[in-house]
């Protein structure tokens, strides 16, 4: 190259590569440094940049990001509280079983356990019905708000 050119470089994502270059394929250009002179070229003579304002302002951006972290940091305590109360269950009924039946085995506690699940289920789903769940002929689904946190995980 010349002393009339310079060199440009971009770090486009994984994604955003994979379609310029299939573009570029797909137009027959020679290189990919062909094609993104091009598009750029071609997108500077379809509109004026001074016209060019951006879809969200950077105080409107910081409100949804601190939107969204008020969201998650609700939606994380609420996971604590739920683990928090499973856990505080499980550990209870043991306690109250060995309290009942002091020198009891592990496996005898293990037993208890697996009968009395049935009893603590019940208990944990009236706790998060409406919160979490919601039921409808008698099954369970989760809250729409709920069932994203988890798709999105």
């Amino acid at each position: 190259m010349g002393d009339d050119y310079k060199q440009a470089a971009t770090y486009p994502s994984e994604e955003q590569y994979d379609r310029w270059e299939s573009q570029c394929e797909e137009l027959g250009m020679r290189s990919m440094s062909e094609f993104m002179e091009a598009m750029v070229e071609a997108g500077l003579k379809k509109f004026d940049t001074s016209s060019v304002e951006p879809d969200e302002t950077n105080r409107e951006l910081r409100q949804q990001r601190n939107e969204l972290k008020a969201e998650l940091d609700r939606a994380r305590e609420r996971i604590g509280d739920l683990e928090e109360a499973v856990y505080n269950s499980e550990r209870r009924e043991v306690k109250e079983y060995v309290a009942e039946n002091p020198g009891a085995t592990y496996d005898e506690i293990i037993q208890h356990l697996v009968e009395t699940v049935p009893a603590r289920v019940t208990t944990h789903l009236d706790e998060m019905e409406g919160d979490d769940l919601r039921v409808e002929n008698e099954q369970y689904y989760l809250r729409d708000e709920i069932a994203r946190d988890f798709e999105e995980a």
